[in-house]
Formats: C-alpha cells, structure tokens, sequence
C-alpha cells in the first residue's frame, strides 16, 4: 500500500532490461563509435521516444537524468543559472517535494530571491496566490503537478500561462502523475517537466526532464558531452531501456488503471472511516490522485500506528520523518493547517495496478483493530 514511495518493476520492463545487463548489448556504452556502441545509442534512443511520446514532446526536448531529484535540480538550478542577472527569483509552492524545496533554500544561500506560496486547507495552489508572488525578476515558477504526499492535483496549465504572461518560465514536477495521469506538455503548457522511471513499474535510477525546445538550461554536472551536454555522464542503459518499455506500457494502461483505482481508492476511504471513527481524509476530495488515500487519525501517533501496520504485513508511509529521535509533522499536513496532532497522525496509503479490492478491505480491517488497541 505504499505505491507512491516506489511500484514494482513490470517484468515486461525486467524482459527489456535483461539484454543490456548480460551478454553482447552490455558491452555498449552510448558515446562509443564501434558496433557495441551503436547499438547502445540506438537502445537509448528507442528509450527517448517512447518517453517522449509518453509526453506528448519531441525527442530532442527529452533529457534523461538518474533520478526525479535530479531532473528537478536540473530545472531549477540549470533554469536559474542560465538566466539573465536580472532574473533572479524563483517562485514555488510550501508542499512541493524537497528535491525542490532544498533547491530553493541553496538557491538562497548563492543570492537568489525565493517567494514560497501557500495553499489552501486541501492543498490547491490559488493561481492568484501565485500571480502576486511573480515579479518582474521572477525567472522560474515551480508547482508540482500533484502532491505526491496528499494526491492533491494543481491547475497547473493556468498557472503556466500566469508565468508566461509575466515573462516567467513554468516547471511542475510530474514524478507521481506521468504514470498514471494524461500528461501532455502541449495541453499543460510548461516548459519544463520532471519524471521518472521508478513510479511506474520502471527501475529505479532512471528520471527525465522535458526541456521545451530553445530554452537555455544551464547543466550542474560537468563531465562528458552526454545529453547533449546537459548532463554529463555515462548513461544507465539498461535502466534507461526500462523506463522506455515502462512510458511506453503507462501509455497504453494509464487510463484503465486510473479508473480501476479510483473507484478502488474511494471505496477504501469509506472502509477507513467505517473501520475507524475520528478519520479525516488530507487533500482535495476529488482534485486527487486516483491512487492517493492520506488519513489522519485522532488520538493515534502516525509512527506507532505504521510500525503496527508493518507488524500485520501492511506497508504504508507516514506524513511524519522521525530524525534523531525527534518526530517532525510532514510539512505538506503543516502547510495544510493541520494542528500538529492531526499533522504528527498523517498515514499515506497508495494503491497499484496489483492492489485488489479483498487487499483493501483486509487492510481497512487490519487498520479498524490497530486504531482500537492504541486508542485504550
């Protein structure tokens, strides 16, 4: 039940990677000039266009990185460093996830301006709310296609075109919606996009970046001319190979799946409630993730009831990161104006393509006897 933290591979996608980590295909690295090497680029190549197609973009506008952390540190820093001087400002939302929200605060550390907005009690971005932040320095806007913690999904193309009117660049991290949203680069209008692999039945080690054609991005790894000197580096084919047979299937299931698991997820939350009273549901209600279930429960300590949930063989995510001891409410419940005991209680659970709905109810169960025992 933790499907957003990272799916299963597809064992079509493993069938695709197994060539490019045995035998003759893996002697080829993708810059070299000989028959191996060829071969190697042609494999990537297939790999960029079925990302691409995915996307709806052009081959040349698809970047491959090794990580969503990555392609959204290319985004931003690459975007801010290629900027004119007087384009120092970066505009990004209080839940985004912290590949952009640490980018933010070094970007504060170099004498960059950084404007965070806040949300509503569901966790929308008002576009208004963002037209305010946007000056005439602003050189990046940065909203997340959908909460990755709470499934909560941003208009995102009209806060793109609230950048472009100012004369802003426009990204969204797409990691949790590529796989399983319609995400079309044309219809949301951005200029760049973050996604990867490993949320969508692909490896993980693999991320992308769609970089609009003809915007400058400055690279932040030096090295090689790989990714057309972008981001340097030999690139990790047989991943790679993965997470084109992965964009390629997401391509083809995306919109049975997310209806299968959309009605699933809503049957969940009733059972949740039915199961559990003092269960308040974080997020928008229908602006969400079909896969997105987030809870908080009264009178329940999150930790203690995901180490419960792991003892009965359920395996969920917390809102909360427990440091040195210390236990820090997730900063999206936070952001959402969750008192801390609501916020410290946050549970995430995230449905896949092979979550069934006799998984859910005797999760439901397992969760109803849990919250019972810890609340004596």
């Amino acid at each position: 039940m933790d499907h957003a933290a990272t799916t299963p591979v597809d064992p079509e996608v493993v069938a695709a990677m197994l060539p490019y980590l045995n035998g003759e295909a893996s002697f080829g690295n993708p810059s070299s000039i000989h028959r191996f090497g060829r071969e190697a680029r042609a494999a990537l190549d297939a790999a960029r266009e079925k990302v691409a197609a995915l996307l709806n973009a052009e081959f040349s506008e698809v970047y491959f990185t090794g990580s969503g952390t990555e392609a959204d540190n290319l985004a931003i820093l690459g975007t801010l460093r290629a900027a004119p001087p007087e384009r120092n400002h970066f505009v990004t939302t209080a839940i985004e996830h912290h590949a952009v929200l640490h980018c933010a605060r070094f970007l504060q550390t170099q004498g960059y301006t950084v404007t965070i907005v806040p949300v509503d009690s569901q966790g929308l971005v008002s576009p208004d709310d963002v037209a305010r932040a946007i000056t005439d320095r602003t050189a990046l806007v940065s909203v997340m296609h959908a909460s990755n913690e709470i499934g909560t999904i941003q208009p995102i193309r009209e806060i793109a075109r609230i950048a472009h009117e100012r004369g802003a660049l426009f990204h969204t991290d797409a990691v949790q919606t590529a796989g399983m949203l319609p995400v079309d680069v044309r219809a949301l209008e951005c200029d760049l996009l973050s996604l990867c692999a490993h949320k969508m039945y692909g490896p993980k080690g693999a991320g992308a970046l769609f970089i609009r054609q003809g915007l400058k991005v400055a690279p932040i790894l030096h090295g090689g001319t790989q990714e057309r000197e972008k981001r340097a580096g030999t690139e990790n084919l047989p991943a790679l190979v993965g997470f084109g047979r992965a964009a390629e299937l997401a391509r083809e299931r995306r919109a049975a799946d997310a209806t299968r698991m959309e009605a699933l997820r809503d049957r969940f939350i009733a059972a949740l409630r039915d199961a559990a009273p003092g269960v308040h549901l974080n997020g928008h209600p229908r602006l969400r993730l079909p896969n997105n279930v987030n809870v908080s429960v009264e009178g329940v300590e999150g930790p203690t009831l995901l180490m419960n949930l792991d003892l009965r063989g359920v395996a969920a995510s917390s809102g909360s990161a427990c440091s040195s001891g210390s236990i820090e409410p997730s900063h999206v419940l936070r952001a959402i104006g969750l008192p801390d005991d609501l916020a410290a209680s946050g549970v995430r659970f995230t449905l896949g393509r092979g979550t069934t709905g006799a998984e859910c109810a005797q999760v439901a169960a397992i969760f109803g006897e849990i919250v019972a025992h810890l609340r004596r």
